[in-house]
């Protein structure tokens, strides 16, 4: 039996703020949140800028101090923005049943800083020098299992690494679970803390990153002629998923439905997106036919957009062959010109921004598009935010080694 799914509750940390108010309104505004790296010393770096959560991220009185001590910096995130959305769903538990109840987060990295450290402790002072907790501390499936402890939820949980999709993959699966009836009740989203030496020195390596430095704000530009790279980003995003029966019996308030899901594979290069960009095509395929409307009922696209020369072309190919003329009719935008790219939680800050886009009728921008690629030629809603009623919204997010995901929200009225 498909049971409809919906969004109870939200909650974010990126570079913006911490709070879905807080980032949503810097969004409309078509602020940026990027600049100088401050975790490390950069001197030696080609690339010295990121989406950086800064100061004003303070988990203390969120999470207990001792459990603090005991987390990397990707699971605090996980876990204040987990309790922002569990407290905007307004579910004050404990769950009926917990086997009921699960809990899917996805990373693409998880526990870099710890890995880090304990790497550089390990050379300098030997194998007695480790932290006892380093291993809980850097794997994947430690946020969703923290978060599962903190809530009493036991139904399924696990942690989805996919590169970049990592966080519209666990959405989508926990969508899945709670469409076909396995769960009630699925706390989904991403979380992630790349911002680190080794992770900022590989993507370098692999020219993959913007050297704007001398413009942190200008750094990420999607679809523009002039851009030169993505800009990597932290934070996390978190998601209630309920079936629309439960979130009625409690009385919870519902943003939008989720009403299908795609996922694909390129099976073409393990860093390079596949240029007919069959994967992409097929995934935003699936997931609008998971959603049994027709393509034209899609009036707003949030866009992997990374700001990266094949991608931003791969995507546009996929959109105008699966939209046909309508491509030309939607509005389109990559949030990633503010926030930069939070590889696995991108796709759950996305999916969140796409959900207050539905909820307000607010289009975000795409900034610095100031200089449009000829081969990227939708409107991308450059620089300056748009109003538009709509019902149906898709998110995308495509990934190192060909992974594919799309998720489509439906606006409750």
């Amino acid at each position: 039996m498909r049971r409809k799914v919906v969004v109870t509750g939200i909650g974010m940390v990126t570079c913006l703020g911490t709070g879905v108010e807080t980032n949503w309104e810097a969004i409309k505004a078509g602020r940026s949140g990027i600049g100088p790296i401050s975790l490390f010393d950069t001197s030696l770096f080609v690339t010295r800028i990121a989406g950086e959560v800064r100061g004003e991220f303070d988990p203390a009185g969120r999470v207990p101090a001792k459990e603090l001590r005991r987390m990397d910096r990707y699971q605090q995130f996980g876990l204040v923005a987990a309790g922002e959305a569990m407290t905007d769903s307004g579910f004050e538990g404990p769950p009926e049943n917990p086997f009921r109840y699960g809990v899917v987060v996805g990373s693409g990295m998880g526990g870099l800083f710890t890995i880090e450290t304990g790497v550089l402790q390990y050379h300098a002072k030997g194998p007695k020098a480790l932290h006892p907790l380093l291993i809980p501390k850097a794997v994947i499936n430690l946020c969703p299992g923290m978060l599962s402890i903190k809530y009493g939820f036991k139904g399924p949980n696990f942690g989805i690494v996919n590169a970049c999709t990592s966080g519209t993959s666990a959405i989508g699966e926990g969508y899945w679970l709670v469409r076909e009836g396995r769960a009630d009740m699925v706390l989904a989203g991403g979380a992630e803390a790349v911002v680190t030496p080794l992770s900022v020195a590989a993507f370098n390596a692999l020219r993959a990153l913007s050297t704007r430095n001398g413009d942190p704000t200008a750094a990420s530009r999607p679809f523009d002629k002039d851009r030169d790279g993505f800009v990597i980003a932290e934070g996390a995003g978190m998601l209630v998923l309920e079936s629309e029966e439960h979130a009625a019996r409690r009385g919870a308030h519902a943003y939008a439905e989720i009403a299908g899901y795609g996922a694909t594979g390129d099976a073409y290069h393990f860093v390079m997106p596949d240029p007919e960009a069959e994967g992409a095509y097929h995934c935003m395929k699936m997931a609008v036919e998971d959603a049994e409307i027709a393509p034209s009922c899609i009036e707003y696209i949030n866009a992997h957009g990374t700001s990266t020369d094949l991608n931003d072309k791969m995507e546009t190919l996929a959109i105008r062959r699966l939209f046909g003329s309508h491509a030309y009719r939607m509005s389109i935008s990559s949030t990633k010109s503010m926030t930069g790219h939070l590889i696995g939680a991108a796709g759950a800050v996305e999916a969140i921004y796409s959900l207050m886009a539905l909820k307000t009728g607010v289009i975000p921008p795409t900034i610095n598009l100031d200089n449009p690629d000829p081969a990227c030629d939708l409107d991308y809603t450059p620089n300056k935010a748009a109003t538009r009623q709509m019902e149906y919204a898709l998110s995308n997010s495509f990934a190192f080694g060909g992974q594919n995901a799309s998720l489509v929200f439906r606006r409750i009225t």
